[in-house]
């Protein structure tokens, strides 16, 4: 797997999270993904996105274009300091929230996307890969 370019982006305050999906579509724009799987990857950096803000206390979104000869992808990775997931089967749980909200951020994601890797450790913070495919 090449990876043709790579970056970051600051993911701390609400606004950071309409700059990450703009990023995320012109990425997906450049490497011709069809509308819908854009839609479907900037749908999932808005809940990873805004999971990082909320609950993580904001982190970062490092992202990378990948080429395997016939087809590209991105991987982003979404990684936090804050207190972590306790029970992460629990949260990959549809209908499981410990906000006010529906449940399905996580699971919606997860979805969304091709590859869904999360990694979280009470008290250490929360990693969150994902990779979409073109």
């Amino acid at each position: 797997m090449n990876v043709r370019t790579s970056g970051s982006l600051a993911v701390r305050i609400e606004q950071d999270v309409v700059i990450a999906r703009q990023a995320v579509r012109k990425l997906a724009q450049d490497c011709g993904m069809r509308l819908i799987d854009q839609t479907k990857l900037v749908t999932a950096v808005s809940e990873l996105a805004r999971n990082t803000v909320v609950y993580g206390g904001g982190g970062d979104m490092d992202w990378d274009v990948l080429d395997e000869g016939p087809r590209t992808g991105i991987r982003l990775t979404f990684r936090d300091e804050g207190p972590g997931i306790a029970d992460v089967k629990l949260a990959l749980t549809d209908g499981w929230t410990s906000g006010g909200g529906l449940g399905l951020g996580l699971t919606g994601a997860r979805r969304l996307v091709d590859e869904f890797d999360l990694d979280s450790t009470p008290g250490v913070g929360t990693r969150i890969s994902i990779i979409k495919w073109s």
